[in-house]
């Protein structure tokens, strides 16, 4: 049997920040990966739960990114501009799912993500 653990209010905050820090991508040059990575770092050693959670975050935000670069070709031939626009909306979507689950202590596993931060 599988062993429920319970976090406080500020691991789950925390790891709420993790996900929620994505946005930032939307304000500044690499915001995506830069606001989780400062939330995972800063508190990792600190809590299983913050550490899985940004693990996750920063995992799925370098997986967009890649598959966005890897998409850009594509857009000359049109078929890539929809492709982009179905990995945003599924950017925000997933992100918003992941930190309403963090928040309630529940794990979130991203779809298409890359595991790249162990």
């Amino acid at each position: 049997m599988e062993e429920i653990k319970t976090y406080t209010q500020s691991e789950r905050d925390w790891a709420m920040f993790c996900h929620l820090s994505t946005f930032a991508g939307y304000f500044f040059p690499f915001g995506g990966i830069i606001g989780p990575l400062i939330c995972w770092v800063s508190r990792k050693d600190q809590s299983e739960w913050v550490n899985m959670n940004g693990k996750s975050a920063l995992n799925f935000q370098i997986s967009v990114l890649l598959y966005s670069v890897l998409l850009i070709p594509l857009c000359f031939i049109i078929v890539g501009i929809p492709l982009l626009i179905a990995l945003g909306i599924l950017e925000v979507v997933c992100v918003i799912v992941a930190s309403i689950k963090a928040a309630k202590g529940e794990v979130y596993k991203y779809p298409i993500s890359i595991p790249f931060v162990q």
